[in-house]
């Protein structure tokens, strides 16, 4: 019954095995968080189109349903740059400038995804995340930054523009510069806090520079009297908005629910990966589909609670770390403060400058620009950076959610462009040298008399049989006396029905050459489909051999021909 409580509600687990000695790093984590999660929760609120309040609804609860069911003890979950502009995307077309409709379709959203995620983590398809290849997280990243900085440009500048897209923002921003719409003391409230931050990111100061920046905006401000000059937050409304999801209708939920998809798959994706990495660090492992159900319970409960869809932060879970967070404490006391701040003093947000805020999301979203990562992949494989150029300019130029499926779909292109055409190689034997290498790699490599040795180094299926077929007859047309053909099968770990028929014509073809078609290292798996496609007695037991050296042994009758070449 315990084992049973401890997988499904981890926190129980930790609480119950909780040390004194944790309790002072986790307090003083907590505290040092609430320094983010305040202004970081309403910048991206912003920057979702939402009203800054609903950034800090969507910090506390997520917090605290993850403590009780994460498997992480140091995730934080909150509000994220990379989800931000999507939910902008999902939602503000259909709110049409209603503010409380906006939240409550955010909401909704929130809530599809948690489904998503939660139903999917029950079903066990944690894996889901393989669906995005390295390549293309860091195109759609890197376009992603793009999106939300260029939306956060105006806000800086003190002013706002009606966008859809970064093109559209950028216009916006110069038009509404040339049009004399800048606000000065925005403009230099904003740019200072940008100054602010990247420096003491510099310095390496034990405060973060985003707190820095947020006290100093609100007491300058407050000082000189500047909440009239230029755009203000605002003060937050007292309390914590009423449950529920007024006004929602099934067309909404039909509207939304490829979002929620998308939106589940990004947030698992990013999660899934700082989630290892933490617990790695820590020595520990998590079950991938468990942090589904985790994500999930936590954006169905934010849902109905008056936020919008969260995931794991890559800038709030660092922290939370380097103060010293020991379990998922770190991050309850942080939400707490955070409903202290909401309920005792929400007329601060009087005197916070958007523009300061747009510094915040502006810095935090730039932390998402891998520019090493894409290096590395021009200087590595040509084919793999075009796909994340590929996945970048959907994002940028085609919109976020179309680029969502953009780069779904090139991931596939990617894995069937691999299968389609793989590598293939004639094996030959180097002398003084084991087993079997590639010819074309190995110049000094003999062929066995009187038989070829090939391997295909992928699935045999629909798209690549006849590639096999095409390249075992050209090495066979290419070599003189042959009367055996080993096939290396190792690599093989499937065949379909098409790849079959190829297989069949193949050997058809061999045989009318008085050519025997041996199949070394084929898996058991595979064997037992081609028994399926009723092909036992073509392929009997003797036309399989357990390795390639034993296939030359029967045919030269030398054992341990590997060892060394023919003479």
């Amino acid at each position: 019954m315990r084992a049973g409580v401890g997988r499904w509600l981890p926190g129980i687990e930790v609480a119950r095995r909780y040390e004194r000695s944790w309790l002072r790093h986790d307090l003083t984590a907590g505290v040092v968080l609430t320094a983010l999660l305040i202004p970081a929760g309403m910048g991206y609120a912003q920057a979702a189109g939402l009203p800054p309040e609903s950034g800090l609804y969507a910090t506390v609860i997520p917090l605290l349903v993850y403590a009780l069911v994460g498997p992480s003890r140091l995730l934080i979950l909150g509000p994220d740059s990379a989800l931000a502009p999507i939910i902008a995307a999902a939602v503000l077309p259909l709110a049409a400038g209603d503010s409380a409709r906006a939240i409550a379709l955010a909401g909704l959203l929130a809530l599809l995804m948690g489904a998503i995620l939660a139903l999917g983590g029950v079903l066990r398809i944690g894996q889901i995340t393989d669906l995005l290849s390295k390549p293309i997280r860091i195109g759609y990243l890197n376009g992603i930054a793009v999106v939300v900085i260029a939306g956060q440009l105006p806000r800086l500048f003190g002013f706002s523009v009606d966008s859809v897209s970064p093109i559209d923002s950028l216009r916006g921003l110069i038009e509404g510069v040339a049009a004399g719409a800048t606000n000065g003391t925005a403009l230099a409230v904003g740019l200072g806090s940008l100054i602010l931050i990247l420096a003491t990111r510099a310095m390496g100061t034990r405060v973060p520079g985003i707190l820095i920046a947020v006290v100093a905006s609100v007491v300058l401000t407050t000082l000189f009297g500047w909440q009239d000059d230029l755009p203000v937050v605002g003060a937050i409304p007292e309390g914590f908005p009423d449950v529920g999801l007024s006004g929602i209708t099934w067309r909404d939920v039909v509207s939304l629910t490829a979002p929620a998809f998308g939106i589940a798959l990004i947030a698992f994706a990013d999660t899934g990966v700082l989630s290892r990495t933490f617990a790695a660090r820590q020595g520990r492992s998590v079950d991938g589909s468990q942090e589904m159900v985790a994500i999930g319970a936590a954006n169905i409960a934010t849902g109905v609670l008056g936020g919008f869809p969260v995931s794991a932060s890559a800038s709030r879970t660092p922290v939370a770390e380097s103060a010293g967070a020991r379990t998922q404490l770190a991050g309850v006391v942080g939400a707490m403060l955070v409903v202290v701040f909401v309920m005792v003093a929400p007329g601060l947000t009087t005197y916070l400058p958007t523009s300061a805020l747009a510094a915040v999301v502006i810095v935090s979203a730039a932390s998402l620009v891998d520019m090493k990562g894409f290096s590395w992949l021009l200087r590595t494989d040509v084919i793999e950076a075009a796909l994340s150029v590929s996945a970048f300019v959907g994002v940028t130029l085609v919109g976020v959610l179309p680029g969502i499926a953009i780069a779904i779909g090139l991931s596939f292109v990617a894995f069937v462009n691999q299968a389609w055409r793989p590598y293939r190689a004639e094996l030959g034997l180097i002398p003084g040298v084991r087993g079997y290498h590639d010819m074309g790699r190995h110049p000094e490599a003999k062929h066995v008399p009187g038989a070829v040795i090939v391997r295909f180094d992928a699935p045999l299926f629909f798209a690549n049989g006849g590639i096999f077929d095409d390249f075992v007859r050209s090495v066979v047309e290419a070599a003189d006396d042959v009367h055996t053909v080993i096939l290396a099968a190792e690599p093989i770990t499937n065949i379909d029905s098409t790849a079959i028929d190829e297989l069949v014509e193949l050997d058809d073809f061999l045989r009318s050459r008085e050519i025997t078609f041996l199949i070394a290292e084929m898996k058991g798996p595979v064997k037992d489909l081609l028994q399926r496609y009723s092909l036992g007695d073509r392929f009997g037991p003797e036309r399989f051999m357990p390795t390639v050296g034993a296939a030359v042994d029967s045919i030269t009758g030398r054992f341990r021909g590997d060892l060394e070449p023919p003479p």
